[in-house]
């Protein structure tokens, strides 16, 4: 069996303080009617009280109370066939993490500010299968193609600037690395999202611009960083800057954003770029772009669920306080004039 809400069953713990207060009420009524209207008139008084009727009544309370938590709890048992069907498509977000990824001329940097697009855009694609490629002077397929976000969310989180052991920046390595995690017989439902600086040191992109759109790859790239630029931080252990990137001849290094170099990227696969900004309303635009592409059936398969039975604890909880109402804690009159009979023959 099992509990859709089980925090409410920790509501049992109470039940044996509630049952102790109900009986120790029973025990010491007399002695509150004593102080209350004096020992004649509570003897008077407690002979028309059953006390085993009370007890009855304190034990169908406590049914109710026990059903009454059980039902809340919702519990499961059984399974049912449910059919379900996905219809979406294959999205791959490329991820830069390079060291000028850390520049801070987007707060809080430009590696965090993508991260949350990311997963901005992982919580607009639901029926799609998703897949995190990060990047530097090298790519790795952090997670491949899945249906599972949360999972997808969990590689993000461990994404940092600078993880990966090959420096530079390589787009052409992150689109190759996408495109090959693609299946490779299919000519669309493909799409490929850069979100990166767009600084390109090393590789042939031109060359994995033209495999990506032989395969059916539309990418989309959105733009990370200012075109100002800004130095690149590198930080000790606690967090504190020490000093900037240099160049081999001891120059500061000054990253900006190559806005153009993604809009060509973009453009020459059927996609669009977009800029980051601090709303992320391109997110929003870009997924709607997305959402027109043709659509494919990723997923058709049989779940077995446990069904909801908290209608029997419920009826059981309803019973047992009905009982509780009915039950009367007087006497029946002959028991009363009963008991006073066989005092009298004493």
């Amino acid at each position: 069996m099992n509990f859709a809400k089980p925090e409410f069953l920790y509501l049992l713990w109470a039940l044996p303080a509630l049952a102790l207060f109900f009986f120790w009420s029973v025990r010491n009524r007399r002695k509150r009617l004593e102080k209350l209207a004096g020992k004649s008139l509570a003897a008077k008084l407690s002979e028309e009280f059953s006390r085993g009727k009370s007890i009855m009544r304190i034990l169908c309370l406590i049914g109710f109370f026990i059903f009454g938590i059980l039902a809340a709890s919702r519990p499961q048992w059984g399974t049912k066939l449910e059919t379900v069907q996905r219809h979406g498509i294959d999205l791959i977000a490329a991820l830069d993490a390079s060291y000028s990824m850390a520049a801070e001329d987007i707060a809080p940097n430009r590696l965090e500010k993508a991260k949350g697009e990311i997963r901005k855009l992982i919580n607009r694609s639901e029926g799609d299968r998703i897949g995190l490629v990060t990047f530097s002077g090298a790519a790795v397929i952090q997670c491949p193609l899945t249906l599972d976000h949360g999972a997808i969310e969990l590689f993000l989180d461990t994404s940092g600037a600078g993880m990966l052991p090959e420096p530079g920046t390589s787009l052409a390595s992150a689109i190759d690395a996408a495109t090959n995690a693609f299946i490779t017989k299919e000519r669309k439902y493909k799409v490929l999202v850069l979100f990166t600086d767009g600084e390109d040191l090393e590789g042939d992109v031109d060359s994995a611009i033209r495999k990506a759109k032989e395969s059916g790859v539309i990418i989309y790239t959105v733009g990370i960083g200012t075109s100002q630029g800004m130095p690149i931080p590198v930080r000790d252990s606690k967090g504190d800057i020490v000093e900037y990137r240099k160049s081999p001849d001891g120059k500061v290094v000054v990253s900006s954003l190559d806005e153009r170099s993604l809009a060509r990227i973009a453009d020459q696969t059927g996609g669009r770029y977009f800029r980051s900004t601090t709303s992320e309303n391109e997110i929003e635009s870009l997924y709607d772009d997305i959402s027109k592409l043709e659509k494919k059936n990723l997923e058709s398969r049989l779940f077995q669920n446990f069904e909801d039975q908290f209608q029997y604890p419920l009826a059981l909880a309803i019973l047992f306080l009905a009982a509780a109402s009915w039950i009367s804690e007087r006497r029946k009159p002959g028991a009363t004039w009963l008991k006073k009979l066989n005092r009298l023959k004493k």
